[in-house]
């Protein structure tokens, strides 16, 4: 297994602390940072957009190889500072879980795909916005004034009403008087 040299120098990159100035960490961070970031903006611009062809498909698209990208580069940075990312590692399965779930119940048409779809979406938005959150935090204006147990539950106190609404409400999984419920 990889580890992280022990004369190896930690680093500070726009106020937020990097624990290795390896140029192989750096690298894959620089890589994660920018697959995470994709994530964000094109799970946003997805969530926004009509669910119709366009940009919710192609936004979609791009979230899910962003994610793969940040899962993969995830696991690398988890490996590298083993056992001290074992949280982060968690939450990136779970998030990357949830998005293949997502996407493949929306790609094979599964029974009730359009719930599924929305649920492992936002459920894999959610546990993204929490593993940033969980790690950067404590660097963070403003969020650094916050207690530490709000990086875990804020992303999902904000994340989940917005998930239940849209299983609720969106027009793809409300029945109407002429389609029966998707189930």
């Amino acid at each position: 297994m990889m580890s992280l040299a022990s004369t190896d120098q930690s680093i500070v990159i726009l106020g937020i602390p990097i624990p290795s100035s390896s140029p192989v960490f750096l690298t894959v961070v620089a890589v994660h940072v920018a697959a995470g970031l994709g994530c964000v903006i094109a799970g946003a611009i997805a969530m926004l957009s009509a669910k119709r062809g366009g940009r919710h498909p192609s936004a979609g698209t791009f979230y899910y190889w962003s994610l793969v990208i940040a899962f993969v580069s995830m696991t690398v940075l988890s490996i590298l500072r083993w056992p001290l990312d074992n949280h982060l590692l968690t939450l990136g399965v779970l998030s990357f879980a949830a998005g293949v779930i997502g996407r493949a119940a929306r790609r094979y048409l599964w029974t009730g795909w359009p719930r599924i779809h929305i649920s492992g979406m936002g459920l894999s938005y959610i546990l993204l916005l929490t593993a940033f959150y969980v790690d950067n935090g404590p660097n963070l204006p403003v969020w650094r004034l916050l207690p530490g147990w709000s990086y875990w539950l804020a992303p999902s106190l904000f994340g989940l009403p917005i998930l239940f609404w849209a299983l609720l409400r969106h027009p793809m999984v409300r029945p109407t008087n002429s389609t029966p419920a998707l189930r």
